[in-house]
C-alpha cells in the first residue's frame, strides 16, 4: 500500500490534466530531473528510451523492467513533483505483465505510467485492441488494490508506426483510444500526429485529455493549447539534444580545438548544489 503522500501526488497530478496544457520536458537521470524540477515545471515524466540508451540498450523494451524501473525510482526519490513512468509496452505479452510493471511503478515512487500499444518482435505491429483493453483494466486494478490513483497515459502507435493506409488511420486511432478511455485510461496519447485540426478533430471526437509528443515541426504550445490540448510531451527529444550538444562540443575539440560548445552550460557549483537538495 502506497503512503499518504505518494496518493496526493497521484491526485495532484491527474488534476493538472484538466489544466492548461501539462508540459512535461521528459527526464533520463537524477541531474535532468533536478534540473527540469528547478526550473520550475510541477510534474515529471521520465523518457523510456531516454534510460534504455543512457545505461547502453536501444529502444524497444531491451532493457530489463528492473532496471528501467531502478532508473524511474531513483528520479522519484529525487524530486518533490509526482513522476509518471514512461514503461514502454508493459514489460510482457499478457494483461499480468502489465500489472505487475503498474505495482513495480507505484513501488518506485511514481504516480503515472504511459503503456503504449506497439508490439515487440512481431509482424503485426500493435497489439490487438482486445488484448490491449484487458492490459489496461489489470493496471487500473492493480492500482486500485494498492489504493493508488495511478494516472494512465494509453498510448496508440498509429500514426508513429504508419500503420495502414493514411486514409484508415484517423477511424482506426479514435476505435483504439476510445476503448482505452472507456477501459480505464486517463488520457490517451498519439505519437506522430502534428496536423493541427486533425489535432483539434481527435479532441472534439474523445472528450478525454489528450497527449500530444511535441519537437521541431510540432505545432507551438500556444497553437496545442488553443486546441485543448491537455498534456504536451517531448518523449526522447531532450535526452538527444543533450547528445547532440555533446557531438558538437567534440567534433568542435577535435576540429578547431575550442570549446564554444561548452558557452552557457551551468556552472559546476549549480549542478553540485541542485545534486545536494534533500
Amino acid at each position: 500500500m502506497a503512503n499518504l503522500d505518494q496518493k496526493k501526488k497521484a491526485e495532484a497530478f491527474r488534476a493538472m490534466h484538466s489544466s492548461n496544457a501539462l508540459l512535461l520536458p521528459n527526464v533520463w537521470d537524477v541531474a535532468s530531473a533536478r534540473v527540469i524540477e528547478a526550473a520550475g515545471f510541477t510534474a515529471l515524466a521520465t523518457t523510456s528510451a531516454g534510460i534504455a540508451f543512457s545505461l547502453g540498450y536501444p529502444d524497444g523494451e531491451k532493457i530489463p523492467r528492473e532496471e528501467m524501473l531502478a532508473a524511474v525510482a531513483r528520479i522519484a526519490r529525487a524530486v518533490r513533483v509526482p513522476v509518471t513512468a514512461d514503461v514502454e509496452a508493459g514489460y510482457g505479452p499478457a494483461p499480468e505483465d502489465a500489472a505487475r510493471t503498474a505495482r513495480a511503478v507505484i513501488e518506485a515512487g511514481a504516480v503515472g505510467m504511459n503503456l503504449e500499444d506497439a508490439t515487440v518482435g512481431s509482424r503485426q505491429p500493435l497489439v490487438e485492441l482486445p488484448l490491449q483493453v484487458e492490459k489496461i483494466r489489470a493496471i487500473r486494478q492493480a492500482a486500485d488494490r494498492l489504493q493508488v490513483p495511478l494516472v494512465l497515459n494509453a498510448r496508440t502507435d498509429v500514426y508513429h508506426l504508419q500503420v495502414g493506409e493514411p486514409s484508415t488511420r484517423y477511424d482506426e486511432t479514435v476505435r483504439r483510444v476510445s476503448a482505452f478511455r472507456d477501459a480505464g485510461a486517463d488520457c490517451v496519447f498519439v505519437p506522430g500526429l502534428r496536423d493541427v485540426p486533425t489535432i483539434g478533430r481527435l479532441i472534439s471526437d474523445l472528450h478525454c485529455p489528450v497527449n500530444i509528443l511535441a519537437g521541431p515541426g510540432s505545432p507551438t504550445v500556444p497553437e496545442l493549447r488553443k486546441l485543448g490540448v491537455a498534456r504536451i510531451s517531448l518523449g526522447s527529444g531532450p535526452m538527444r539534444a543533450a547528445l547532440g550538444l555533446l557531438r558538437r562540443l567534440s567534433e568542435e575539440l577535435k576540429s578547431n580545438g575550442t570549446y564554444a560548445a561548452m558557452e552557457g552550460a551551468p556552472s559546476h557549483a549549480e549542478i553540485d548544489k541542485l545534486m545536494n537538495i534533500a
